[in-house]
């Protein structure tokens, strides 16, 4: 068994957020020791680790709650974790193509920037009127496309 630090300092996961998954109830409320203290054991790890792995993965809390529970049966169809996962996978793939339409009109318009003064800058200009923009910055994606 160990303290919440030393649980910490094994995961990466800070306390504060330790305490916060306990109350949400990602994680098992823990043992207390004589002193009242959280004490952790091997499985707290890596409910832990787990769920850390998820979250760095951009899952939500809530498909993390669910995954975590699904873990737990092992003889149950993964289809539902399939399906959370081709979900997690689409809002990547969503992320990505919005993150190019923005890469490609910040370019834009700096490329279109050559003035020395702040009232001839294109950006400045750009920013001051949308429609100066070539796309909405909210990228039209095709589901199909990514499956």
């Amino acid at each position: 068994m160990v303290s919440i630090g030393k649980l910490s300092r094994a995961t990466g996961v800070k306390s504060p957020t330790i305490r916060y998954y306990e109350q949400i109830g990602l994680l098992p409320e823990p043992e207390r020791n004589n002193g009242g203290q959280r004490t952790y054991g091997a499985a707290d790890e890596r409910r832990l680790r787990f769920v850390r792995h998820a979250r760095e993965l951009g899952f939500s809390l809530e498909d993390i709650r669910e995954l975590a529970t699904l873990s737990e049966d092992t003889t149950q169809s993964c289809a539902i974790v399939d399906d959370i996962a081709t979900r997690q996978l689409y809002e990547v793939k969503k992320r990505i193509t919005q993150l190019e339409a923005l890469e490609t009109e910040l370019q834009r318009m700096l490329d279109q920037c050559s003035s020395n003064t702040v009232r001839d800058c294109r950006v400045i200009q750009v920013l001051g009127d949308h429609s100066l923009c070539l796309t909405e910055h909210r990228a039209t994606y095709d589901e199909e496309k990514f499956r």
